[in-house]
């Protein structure tokens, strides 16, 4: 069940609370050994939880998140509960304080049964760790769901809990929601407050939900969102709650590469079908581009130096406790040096500006392109050695181009599933807005799915077979 039709069941009482959460956890039970998207268990709490939230259902008081099961990213922390963040560095860290936006949930009767797998210190796009192992994609185990919110993902593809909370300070939301098929919303940076939390990337790290639909993210926003004292960089964003606009009535820009990303050609392909289909429905397309390079080179300048910061007496005390992928980013934010990191921040500006000015040119409501170039590639590296046909550049690796911009500039972003590419894996699109234009970005994200029909499930039991007739291919 999607998070809205389960919330509609519960309000009307069709099944409980409790009932809710055995579900989700024989389903954990029944597949998560396979997929393992999870470094936490809260069975207990989580009980408890359900058990509350189903007395305040029963008075009519509980709201539309009230019973409903959600998980949690590792990163996230929940006074009380082990928060390792996939490192052995951190092993048998507890956190005193709960984030804002879990504790926001709570309040509102969700019921966090579990903490979500990520790796380590959530600095790669895969999601292994020394603490929780691998995670795989549930729609081929022998490949990777993406990271860092790789756990997240995973759960939500495998029909784990209509929900999980993510966080994305490079991609870590809509890379996993485009490898495993599901949605994921990366809001404008301080829309969700994420303090207390770690020290690092404080300025590129934005807390938001994945789903099984446009309609589920819409659902939760408004009880996460909204500015609160303890996080520096919260804001209050405005009119979350906008009615989806008519295909006619909708301006789009879109690029199926920015002018400089490497796309596989079934990714092109697939976007090709899903921008047609919106031409068709009365969708007003633009193609248009920023007009700039790859920000790869700043967004690392800014995220390997902030990893740096927070890491460095990691890397100076204990380094052999450390992964290579974590050590070697941590080194690569010390190579880099805080020349380079006060030039990065500088260029922020720039690239906001172009953006505003696309924007402005097009008169446009978003931003469509892919939201990554490829399928989800198989375990055994932390990065696609191909995409495009062309080999990744050793050091930047710049696999995944047109996220960075929204970490840097703070936009709202969304993936949205729209199809199966060549190898029968998922293909996704991001819907990109301006800061504080999260209603307008979902509002249009919806009736763009709308448009396309909603993405199906991955193939039982989660491995080599024939896609099921449930599989929905949209806009092919």
């Amino acid at each position: 069940m999607t998070a809205v039709e389960l919330s509609t069941a519960l309000q009307h009482r069709e099944l409980s609370a409790v009932e809710a959460l055995h579900s989700v956890l024989s389903r954990a039970a029944a597949v998560g050994e396979a997929v393992n998207p999870f470094s936490v268990d809260l069975h207990e709490r989580a009980l408890h939880a359900a058990y509350a939230a189903d007395a305040r259902l029963a008075r009519g008081a509980g709201g539309p998140l009230a019973g409903l099961p959600i998980s949690a990213k590792d990163s996230q922390w929940l006074a009380g509960v082990e928060s390792a963040h996939g490192s052995l560095s951190m092993r048998g860290f507890v956190p005193d304080g709960t984030a804002v936006v879990l504790e926001r949930l709570e309040h509102a009767g969700a019921v966090i049964f579990a903490k979500t797998a990520v790796p380590e210190f959530c600095y790669t796009g895969i999601t292994e760790s020394p603490i929780n192992g691998r995670t795989s994609n549930p729609w081929d185990l022998a490949r990777t769901p993406g990271g860092s919110s790789g756990g997240a993902g995973a759960a939500v593809a495998a029909g784990i809990g209509p929900i999980s909370m993510g966080g994305d300070g490079g991609g870590s939301i809509r890379i996993p929601s485009a490898f495993c098929g599901v949605v994921g919303f990366k809001p404008t940076f301080g829309a969700v407050p994420r303090e207390p939390s770690a020290d690092a990337w404080k300025t590129l790290v934005a807390v938001g939900p994945m789903a099984r639909s446009v309609a589920d993210i819409r659902l939760m926003m408004p009880f996460i969102a909204g500015a609160d004292p303890r996080d520096l960089y919260s804001i209050d964003v405005p009119q979350l709650q906008r009615p989806a606009p008519s295909p006619e009535g909708l301006v789009v820009v879109a690029s199926e590469d920015l002018g400089m990303a490497l796309v596989d050609d079934d990714v092109r392909v697939a976007f090709r079908a899903a921008i047609d289909a919106l031409r068709s429905a009365g969708v007003t397309v633009i193609e248009d581009s920023p007009g700039l390079p790859s920000s790869v080179e700043t967004w690392a300048a800014i995220a390997g130096y902030e990893a740096y910061l927070a890491e460095h007496h990691v890397l100076r005390d204990k380094p052999e406790i450390l992964t290579h992928q974590a050590r070697g980013f941590i080194e690569f934010g010390e190579w880099l040096g805080e020349d380079k990191y006060h030039e990065a921040l500088e260029r922020r500006t720039e690239i906001h500006t172009a953006y505003v000015a696309m924007f402005e040119r097009a008169g446009a409501h978003v931003l469509l392109t892919p939201t990554l170039g490829l399928e989800a590639f198989g375990h055994g590296s932390t990065y696609p050695l191909v995409v495009g046909g062309q080999p990744m550049d050793p050091v930047w690796r710049d696999w995944a181009p047109m996220l960075y911009d929204a970490n840097l500039c703070g936009f709202p972003a969304i993936a949205l599933p729209i199809g199966l590419g060549g190898d029968g894996l998922p293909v996704s699109m991001q819907v990109l807005g301006l800061n504080r234009t999260d209603g307008l970005t979902l509002a249009t994200a919806e009736t763009i799915e709308g448009v396309l029909g909603r993405f199906g499930r991955p193939p039982e039991p989660f491995r080599d077979r024939p896609i099921g007739e449930d599989v929905v291919v949209q806009a092919a």
